[in-house]
């Protein structure tokens, strides 16, 4: 009898397991029968999904590919060497070998929606066939000059066909297009009809990013020849924009409930959520995106809502590979990312009848919300109930944790320079959630006149304004500086604390570093804290680098060669410069989603909103960030100072704006060996480094602030453009 195609596949990875897995070709020959192609590494790095450097390695023998990407690169390299045998004086290439029967590429595991009610419980997507045809060639934009990414081959798992799938009508008939370029047919006739046969046949999903999470639900993006197909309106009315949803008596809702589908809270949005209670341990949930409906923010995602169904789909299969797949705004996919990396519950040891119980995960923020103090508390929260209408809080009743809106005047010296060049620092917030130390899933403690320790999480009331800005310790050495040439570290302002305020611990902790004491009054602390946001950050970093090699920008170039590739590195590959915007969306907005406040009408101050309710609601975290990037650009900013006598002249955020005699960030920032001033700005693709944000004759500041008759305005806002006015460009 014929074997199920389940277990053969189980078979087939059992004996690969058992034979070491399939043979490679040496390096050297992988390197030629990608020459011998007529394939360039950095094209072959587009097609898998990875970078040019990591392909250079695999054919220089300093690594090994690993899966995803082995079962694929293998395939092609089998391919190239019947087509291009090796000579017969050189060793021929290793024979065919058996590939794994699924060939898919992971997108990181999601993460509960703590805004939802009623989801499932996590379990498996049953495999099944889904009837697969070649993708027609797209029509690429005029601008794109990169090739198209090779269609991934039809496998036997779960997730064959990738995370998501865009659906449009083509020639009468309803298709999808899922990653690698496949196109799937799609049988169903009703939005009912379409979850069933999503979950029964359609493949798609992605592998979850912990072994305490759950797999990724399939994501359907429907275009509006897909919604006219459903009876669901190409644009929503007036109505369902200002509540956000689809009306609850519209008759596809009846549909999905007469079928015993349900939705969550949030109803028949932009991206709603279709799902039945869970059966045992089996999994029924499907979530759609439709882009008519501005589902894609594009103040992250650009102009993807306009894209091609194939484009799109390819653009948001590759966010989806690095990041994970979307759970709706860049925002709440950049939360989710943090609870996917750190689920909150796990499997328990057996107990004494062999049962497994969800207990909480260590390192995690647990199930629970957990109220802040009044001094964490965002206006308007229940703990602060108590206070009158209208009162405004002092820096002594309010942690206040924001980043740089500082500018000051022109000096003379500024006015021998030639031009003023803003500097920008890469994924700023990214870098400073690395190694933050933050509370986990215990409420703080309230203690009275505790010693300051920097590694305790928690907010101290403490008097800084006797740290001196023109005295400041660098390394273990005093330096005189000109502190009025400097923002103050402990102000979103840059202005001088004049007494007792709340601070974040990095914030203090900066202040002990400039070699001065501190005594706090008071604090709530958090002693059980833990880096919480590594995990996150490196996701995020990964995904960045390899989207900025993508875009011709890789690691490791110097100042000069780095600057130069950065120099319309977005019109290399739209695709790329796409998911580069969703991804530092998916960092700005995600951490701002840490303290969400109150939206829309019906609530009073005082009393609790949705997001409340989440764990994941702790301002405390993204003070922690922010005081982290704050402190970090003044440290900067005074090394530099204390070495060269630059003083930045404006600082918005990440970017900092000098006075320089040209327009290069390589004139403001010395250079000698290819090495910089140690503890300050350095030029280069990573997190944390910094790039060019633009120049401007210097005689522009004093036309801009004398037409806006702002002495006092930000030349970092507007440094790129030079424009009178523009939006907060700060990541």
């Amino acid at each position: 009898m014929r074997k199920q195609p389940q277990e053969e596949t189980l078979f087939r990875a059992v004996e690969e397991l058992l034979a070491g897995g399939p043979a490679f070709p040496e390096p050297a020959e992988r390197a030629r029968l990608r020459e011998a192609a007529g394939v360039t590494q950095a094209a072959l790095a587009r097609a898998l999904e990875t970078t040019p450097q990591t392909v250079k390695n695999w054919e220089a023998g300093r690594s090994e590919p690993r899966p995803p990407r082995r079962g694929p690169y293998l395939a092609l390299l089998e391919g190239w060497a019947k087509k291009h045998p090796a000579p017969r004086e050189e060793h021929p290439a290793t024979p065919p070998a058996q590939t794994p029967a699924a060939v898919q590429t992971p997108a990181p595991a999601q993460a509960g929606d703590p805004e939802q009610a009623g989801e499932p419980a996590p379990a498996a997507t049953p495999p099944g066939p889904a009837p697969a045809r070649p993708a027609p060639a797209p029509k690429r934009p005029a601008a794109r000059k990169t090739a198209a990414r090779p269609a991934t081959p039809p496998g036997n798992g779960p997730f064959a066909h990738g995370p998501l799938a865009v659906l449009t009508v083509e020639d009468g008939a309803l298709v999808g297009h899922a990653a690698g370029g496949l196109v799937l047919d799609v049988p169903a006739t009703t939005l009912p009809a379409l979850v069933e046969w999503t979950l029964a046949h359609g493949r798609l999903g992605a592998p979850r990013l912990d072994g305490s999470g759950r797999d990724a639900d399939p994501l359907l993006v429907l275009t509006p020849s897909a919604l006219e197909r459903f009876g669901l309106p190409a644009e929503p009315t007036e109505d369902e924009r200002d509540t956000g949803r689809l009306a609850p008596h519209h008759p596809v809702i009846g549909e999905l409930e007469t079928a015993g589908w349900k939705l969550t809270r949030r109803g028949f949005g932009p991206w709603a959520r279709i799902y039945r209670p869970a059966q045992g341990s089996r999994r029924l949930c499907v979530q759609l995106c439709i882009p008519s409906w501005h589902a894609l923010d594009p103040r992250s995602w650009k102009n993807a809502a306009t894209l091609q169904p194939a484009h799109l789909a390819r653009v948001m299969s590759l966010y989806a590979s690095r990041v994970m797949t979307p759970r709706g705004s860049t925002a709440v996919t950049g939360l989710e990312l943090m609870t996917a990396l750190h689920p909150p519950t796990r499997a328990s040891a057996p107990d004494a009848d062999g049962i497994r119980h969800s207990v909480h995960n260590p390192g995690s923020l647990g199930t629970a919300p957990i109220d802040p103090p009044p001094c964490e508390a965002v206006n308007g929260h229940p703990v602060l109930a108590h206070l009158p209408r209208f009162h405004e809080r002092t820096p002594a009743e309010r942690l206040f944790e924001e980043a740089y809106d500082w500018s000051r005047p022109l000096t003379d010296e500024d006015r021998l320079h030639t031009h003023l060049v803003g500097i920008d620092v890469n994924m700023a917030f990214a870098a400073a959630a690395n190694g933050a130390l933050v509370g986990l899933a215990t409420a703080p403690v309230h203690t009275v006149g505790p010693v300051f320790d920097p590694k305790v999480p928690g907010s101290w009331l403490v008097d800084l304004s006797h740290v001196d800005p023109d005295r400041v310790m660098v390394g273990n050495t005093w330096v005189d500086l000109c502190g009025d040439l400097l923002p103050s570290p402990f102000t979103p302002t840059g202005e001088r604390p004049e007494g007792p305020a709340w601070y974040a611990t990095p914030t203090v902790a900066y202040a002990t570093e400039l070699g001065y004491r501190v005594e706090p009054l008071e604090a709530w602390l958090r002693p059980d804290s833990g880096r919480y946001l590594d995990a996150w950050y490196k996701r995020l970093r990964d995904a960045y680098m390899a989207t900025m090699a993508d875009l011709g920008v890789p690691d490791g170039l110097p100042p000069e060669d780095f600057l130069a590739a950065m120099d319309g590195h977005k019109e290399r590959d739209p695709d790329a410069a796409i998911v580069l915007d969703a991804v530092k969306g998916t960092v700005k907005f995600g951490l701002g989603k840490l303290q969400q406040k109150a939206a829309g009408g019906g609530w009073t101050p005082g009393q609790p909103w949705p997001a409340l309710s989440r764990p994941t609601w702790r301002p405390d975290i993204r003070a922690t960030v922010i005081s982290r990037a704050r402190v970090g650009m003044h440290r900067k900013m005074t090394a530099l100072a204390a070495a060269t006598g630059r003083y930045p002249v404006s600082v918005l955020s990440d970017c900092a704006v000098y006075a320089a005699n040209g327009p290069s960030p390589l004139d403001v920032l010395p250079y000698t060996g290819g090495r910089t001033i140690p503890g300050s700005f350095r030029i280069g693709a990573s997190p944390g480094m910094v790039k060019h944000e633009g120049t401007q004759p210097l005689p522009w500041a004093e036309r801009l602030r004398a037409h806006t008759r702002n002495p006092l305005l930000n030349l970092a806002r507007t440094i790129r453009t030079g424009a009178a006015s523009g939006p907060d460009t700060g990541e």
